[in-house]
């Protein structure tokens, strides 16, 4: 993870909302650690800035996270608000954009 965030914000709210897509925790922390495209997310930005990541989990799976960036006690936390599985079109995409990642 960058050295910038110190981690992630979970709470009942969001887990649920990851979860209902059938991707776990562990997923999404993970797909923070490999690389990882991160994009603005500025047509679902309304109170605060989010951002739109793209990247594969440990086994593979090419994964779509929304998460905004919050800070408590002066440290940076992803928090992710939404995330799934992508579908194939969206992975042949993806890996035409980026053939190096």
């Amino acid at each position: 993870m960058n050295r910038l965030v110190s981690g992630f914000e979970w709470d009942d709210g969001n887990l649920a909302h990851c979860w209902k897509h059938g991707v776990s925790r562990p997923e999404i922390e993970g797909l923070f650690t490999g690389p990882v495209i991160v994009l603005p997310d500025s047509g679902h930005s309304q109170t605060e800035q989010r951002f739109r990541a793209i990247g594969r989990t440990g086994d593979g799976r090419a994964v779509f996270v929304v998460f905004t960036v919050r800070e408590r006690g002066g440290r940076r936390y992803i928090r992710p608000v939404s995330a799934r599985y992508m579908h194939r079109e969206e992975i042949e995409s993806y890996e035409e954009e980026n053939p190096n990642l």
